[in-house]
């Protein structure tokens, strides 16, 4: 068996485990600090939207030898002033956007196009998208994200409860707000195709919080009959038991999406691929992330301000902490055990002179250091039984 196959088994075993809910606000500093460049980045850089979105045209031209930088120098002059986006595409062709055209303006400059990269007008492809088209679109794509989002929180609250639809809540839009700005900061266009990788990702994350949550929901069952642990605890050992499992399921997920990325979108050049993967790829990392740091520790914490539960934990500390005692005080006990037990051992030899049953004797009182010498009489005296001494000469027998 591998390495990570052993260290699953012992982590769902209980022989070892790394506490998650317990570090849990240092997990809560890495998650708001990394929200807060997404933030910024998504203020200062803005989101690039597609044509799909803001309107324009695209201009696609057969197979070319120029590279993009030698088809942007060209067409500079072209666009009527707007920003144009070109991309190489796998099959040699280029990819060529340009925001807020009107139909009439866009005939206009497809000619231009053709002209200055010498191509007859006919072979380039221009597909025009209207400005109404785009806010439908976005309209759209931002009522399908609040009604997913909603469909969430139900089913959770139904299947769990309320706080396990809360986590799950902050941890999907933890995951929503970083891969937003992530592609801010990159610069890519977002698209149908990112909206599509979106809603992806959430499907992903839930999965893995899910999982976590119905092992903790099992585990927590009649917990305050028990205790024997804090529900922090039962929540991270949960965590534990699933974590190999997450992993190998998000690596195993971001193997094509990676093959995507960089094998589809950089080398092929395949543009909305670029878009999906992305969402992707940055997605998937994050909701690994967050159904880990992020979910459960924010249960834990919800739940351990309930009163029952912060009474079982008052219970169970308060159990560990005499136990402790107890372990304490044999500890040092143990020091004068093998003294006792010689004592013990002694007496319990010896019959009483009236004849009557043994004493029991029991070791002599701690840490006074004296027995009672009465009742335990030398071992070499003489019994009065039969008028026979149980000691017999030390000397051989000739």
């Amino acid at each position: 068996m591998s390495k990570l196959g052993t260290l699953g088994h012992r982590l769902h075993r209980g022989e070892v485990s790394y506490d998650f809910v317990g570090k849990r606000k240092i997990w809560y500093s890495i998650s708001i600090l990394v929200t807060i460049v997404a933030i910024v980045g998504l203020v200062v850089n803005g989101l690039k939207e597609s044509i799909d979105f803001s309107g324009g045209a695209v201009f696609n031209t057969p197979k070319t030898s120029l590279s993009v930088s030698d088809v942007q120098d060209k067409i500079s002059g072209d666009t009527d002033g707007r920003d144009a986006t070109v991309q190489k595409l796998g099959n040699g062709s280029m990819r060529i956007q340009v925001a807020g055209l009107s139909t009439d303006e866009s005939k206009k400059v497809q000619k231009e196009i053709a002209q200055d990269l010498d191509i007859p007008a006919s072979k380039i492809d221009a597909e025009i998208v209207g400005p109404s088209w785009g806010k439908e679109i976005t309209h759209k794509a931002l009522e399908g994200l609040i009604i997913f989002l909603v469909l969430v929180v139900i089913y959770l609250a139904i299947a769990f409860e309320w706080r396990m639809a809360l986590a799950a809540l902050v941890a999907l839009l933890h995951d929503l707000t970083i891969t937003v700005g992530v592609y801010a900061i990159v610069g890519f266009e977002v698209s149908p195709g990112t909206v599509i990788g979106l809603l992806t990702i959430l499907g992903y994350s839930l999965y893995d919080t899910v999982v976590v949550f119905d092992g903790l929901k099992e585990a927590s069952k009649d917990i305050t009959k028990k205790n024997t642990s804090t529900y922090s605890e039962v929540a991270n050992r949960s965590l534990n038991s699933t974590l190999v499992r997450s992993i190998n399921t998000t690596v195993v997920a971001l193997l094509p999406v990676a093959a995507l990325l960089f094998i589809g979108g950089g080398i092929l050049g395949a543009g909305m691929l670029n878009d999906i993967a992305l969402a992707l790829f940055v997605g998937l990392t994050a909701g690994a992330y967050s159904s880990i740091f992020i979910a459960t520790p924010i249960v834990a914490e919800l739940k351990e301000r309930e009163p029952q539960i912060r009474s079982l934990r008052k219970r169970v500390l308060a159990k560990r902490a005499s136990e402790a005692a107890k372990a304490k005080a044999r500890a040092a006990a143990g020091e004068s055990e093998p003294e006792d037990a010689e004592d013990a051992e002694g007496a319990a030899l010896e019959d009483d002179e009236d004849g009557a049953a043994p004493a029991v004797v029991g070791p002599r009182a701690r840490g006074t250091g004296s027995t009672d010498s009465a009742a335990r009489p030398a071992r070499n005296q003489p019994s009065s039984r039969g008028g026979r001494g149980r000691n017999r000469p030390s000397g051989k027998r000739r």
